[in-house]
């Protein structure tokens, strides 16, 4: 018996998979606790387009991506903090400081999230950090910190 799962069942599938699995299974087990549904043709035509919409929506995003990428590519970020002697910042320079200066200075929303940092900036200095805007799309720019 064909069903479509409602949500992800560990060993047979993820949330709207088309499966085929023994008629008693999913007539006592996967349909009466609600994991799946008989699979009938508008349903498995509604699966379809939900994941044609998906589909389009994904790749909106990774054309979104490398759009930011491409005007992200090669930025000199700028941020000024106090700093004591010998170039140690009074606190650190935190992802959300960085996504804030993009926003400010070059109109660029990055979440901060996205951004990479492999240990708490804490020094003056140049650094080179990476953003994954999307799976498979990273953009490295320069971070210049400076002191008042």
């Amino acid at each position: 018996m064909k069903v479509i799962l409602k949500q992800e069942v560990k060993g047979l599938g993820a949330k709207e998979a088309v499966v085929e699995v023994a008629e008693g299974y999913a007539r006592n087990y996967l349909i009466p606790r609600g994991l799946a549904v008989e699979a009938s043709v508008g349903r498995l035509r509604e699966v379809e387009q939900r994941r044609e919409v998906a589909k389009k929506r994904k790749d909106r995003a990774k054309e979104e991506a490398l759009r930011l990428a491409a005007s992200l590519e090669g930025k000199e970020v700028r941020i000024t903090m106090r700093a004591g002697e010998g170039g140690k910042l009074f606190g650190s320079v935190t992802t959300r400081e960085i996504a804030e200066t993009l926003a400010r200075d070059y109109r660029i929303k990055v979440d901060r999230k996205q951004i990479e940092l492999k240990e708490p900036i804490k020094a003056l200095g140049n650094y080179t950090l990476t953003a994954r805007l999307h799976p498979g799309v990273l953009v490295r720019f320069n971070l210049q910190v400076n002191s008042e």
